[in-house]
């Protein structure tokens, strides 16, 4: 008898009566999950966003489905596994099976016919775009307000059924604790990358989100996996539902940070996995049971060696900073965790660039996803609000220009300086004493880097040096400059680097040390602050002019040694000087990225251990020659056409 009062309270129920509902709509709240939706009796469509009244007008064009039918996968699939994936190549589909369930029983992820199911879209579709309801801009259901917000924001979309973006929190259906836990955060509405792909995420659709540092990718993906944990209920102690990898410590735990603030009050548990820390407690938390992995690679991989973790239950993966993943060398470590993820999954990528290598992996993992681009994705395009300088000097004075450039600024102002090697940062910071220094870099024990972080946070150590560890992930506000003493290996670190300042609204100041080391890198550092509106020096022009200066002697640099530190001596990737491990900055003598064998990808995957050296950081020289098609390309650029993912597919299927 109890057991069969415990079952009837678990199912929907009616809400309290709402006289501002549109006729004939009615409230529904979930039994198990407490989750207020609505049902339209005489159309028996259901949604979670609040009905206006276009949503009670019938729509003739497609057939109603009883609410009372929903898709549900077969006893052996994952919460979140989308029956629209049948027959697809990795098998991570099947049949799917029509049987009456409540609303509550059902794990599968709907396909386009029953769009109805999923928050935020209603059972009609014009033009292969879902018509959606209720996102404050994409009102009364309006395609064109939609598109307006997605042309505003510079959102581009490819994929089948796309629903309009949400423009504010409320219209999101989000339950009340989430909710006031990003309205306490001081957010006052969605950013670009969340408004899309919140609404695509909660279908359980796989995406691949390609948007810029410092744009609201980490929620963009975090609030739809607390959802999902919550529709799944899985016990935390077989293992974790969510998995998100990340290529470094501090972005780890920075993911941490944030799944542990607005998803506490939902009481979902989170741990982070990463080397350079003792495992002994991390293993503690898993074996607690948690809901939320995030991992680097390296320390993930050792961990499944052990056989200490399972990831079984997984059935929401995320990939955030993919590309720079593959940059390091990850994707041999992350293809054989994703081997131990089940198939049927939902699988969400995020990445800040499109090359070829990151269209390969996701093609291979992703199952037709949605692609969200936010801006121009065929421009490298730098944060209009910093003001870029940029300064053509020798290495002998560049000491001196960043002591006079330190000594201009307003005192306590929050300061990075980047440079390119381990045995450089922490020269700088002991000659920087004076201005309160301190130094990052992949050496450092995570202790270390944890303490000098949350010096340069407080405040009491205004200037951080660092190598490109810190150069994206690092989400500190209230930095006022960057100072780039030694020149990146590319311009997009470049653009990264520069972007920690000019945060969240602010603007911000950048200056560049560029000398005939760099000037291969002219031109395309041209293209970015012609594309900023910011002032070019005559001095990079003529280097860009001179065809980058190849064949010329370089003065400023000795074949060993040299002030800045920049050849010979141990380089910030622990493997010769700053362009080794991967064929050097010059061209490539393999025939794809891919086949390479040595360096910094396949065939060292004992290197992984702990995530050390360069694994776990960004301290990486990188080769901006991956594959011969760059070979008559600009310097540090990709030409090659940028495919959707459904042509890449087509492509494929041709072949």
């Amino acid at each position: 008898m109890a057991s069969t009062a415990a079952a009837s309270s678990a199912g929907p129920r009616y809400a309290a009566p709402d006289p501002t509902l549109p006729k004939p709509w009615k409230g529904l709240v979930d039994g198990k999950t407490g989750y207020l939706y609505f049902w339209n009796p005489v159309t028996n469509v259901t949604q979670y966003e609040r009905p206006t009244s276009a949503d009670s007008v019938p729509k003739p064009s497609v057939a109603p489905i009883s609410s009372s039918v929903q898709v549900k996968q077969s006893s052996e699939g994952r919460c979140g596994y989308s029956p629209g994936k049948e027959n697809d190549r990795d098998g991570r589909g099947s049949e799917a099976k029509l049987e009456p369930v409540s609303r509550t029983d059902q794990n599968a992820r709907s396909g386009p016919v029953h769009s109805h199911n999923t928050p935020n879209v209603t059972s009609s579709s014009v033009s292969g775009v879902s018509s959606a309801r209720g996102h404050g801009s994409v009102t009364g259901g309006s395609n064109l307000s939609g598109d307006a917000y997605r042309r505003q924001h510079e959102i581009t979309v490819t994929g089948d059924e796309v629903p309009q973006p949400f423009s504010s929190f409320e219209s999101t259906g989000f339950p009340s604790e989430l909710l006031r836990e990003v309205h306490n955060a001081g957010f006052s509405a969605p950013t670009p990358i969340q408004a899309q792909s919140w609404p695509i995420a909660l279908q359980g659709r796989d995406i691949v989100a390609i948007a810029k540092t410092g744009s609201g990718k980490t929620l963009g993906y975090l609030v739809p996996g607390f959802m999902h944990i919550k529709r799944c209920r899985n016990d935390s102690q077989m293992g974790p539902t969510v998995l998100v990898l990340s290529p470094t410590r501090e972005l780890a735990t920075q993911i941490q940070d944030e799944a542990q603030k607005f998803g506490g009050s939902s009481r979902i548990t989170c741990t982070c996995l990463y080397g350079g820390a003792p495992k002994g407690p991390q293993l503690r938390e898993i074996e607690r049971g948690v809901d939320i992995v995030v991992a680097t690679p390296g320390r993930l991989n050792d961990i499944l060696e052990m056989r200490r973790v399972s990831l079984q239950q997984v059935s929401y993966l995320v990939l955030d900073e993919a590309d720079r993943m593959l940059d390091m060398g990850f994707e041999p470590q992350i293809r054989k965790i994703v081997k131990e993820v089940p198939t049927r999954r939902q699988t969400l990528m995020y990445t800040a660039t499109w090359p070829r290598e990151v269209r390969k992996i996701a093609a291979d993992l992703l199952v037709n996803p949605v692609q969200v681009n936010i801006g121009n994705i065929d421009e490298l395009v730098a944060n209009k609000s910093i003001t870029q300088n940029v300064e053509v000097l020798a290495p002998m004075v560049k000491h001196r220009r960043l002591e006079q450039i330190l000594r201009s600024q307003e005192p306590g102002s929050k300061i990075i300086v980047f440079c390119s090697t381990k045995k450089m940062c922490d020269q700088l910071a002991r000659n920087l004493s004076q201005f309160g220094a301190a130094s990052i870099h992949g050496d450092k024990s995570q202790a270390d880097r944890d303490y000098v972080l949350g010096q340069f946070r407080s405040g009491r150590s205004p200037v951080l040096v660092a190598t490109d560890v810190a150069a994206r992930g690092l989400d500190i506000k209230d930095i006022r400059v960057v100072i780039n003493y030694d020149f990146p290996t590319g311009v997009e670190d470049y653009v990264h680097r520069i972007g920690r300042t000019g945060r969240a609204g602010a603007t911000g100041l950048a200056f560049t040390f560029f000398g005939d080391q760099d000037s291969k890198h002219a031109s395309d550092l041209i293209k970015v602050l012609e594309g900023a509106n910011q002032q070019v020096p005559a001095e990079l022009r003529e280097m860009a002019s001179r065809g980058g200066g190849m064949g010329r002697p370089r003065r400023w640099a000795p074949s060993s040694g040299g002030y800045d530190g920049e050849r010979g001596g141990r380089t910030d990737s622990g493997y010769g000087g700053r362009d080794g491990g991967r064929g050097g900055r010059g061209i490539s003598t393999s025939s794809s990225w891919h086949e390479k064998s040595g360096g910094r990808g396949y065939g060292h995957e004992s290197s992984d251990r702990n995530d050390r050296g360069f694994h776990d950081s960004y301290d990486t020289g990188r080769s901006r020659s991956r594959s011969p098609d760059r070979l008559n390309s600009a310097p540090g650029r990709d030409h090659s056409p940028v495919l959707s993912f459904h042509e890449l597919m087509m492509k494929r299927n041709q072949q």
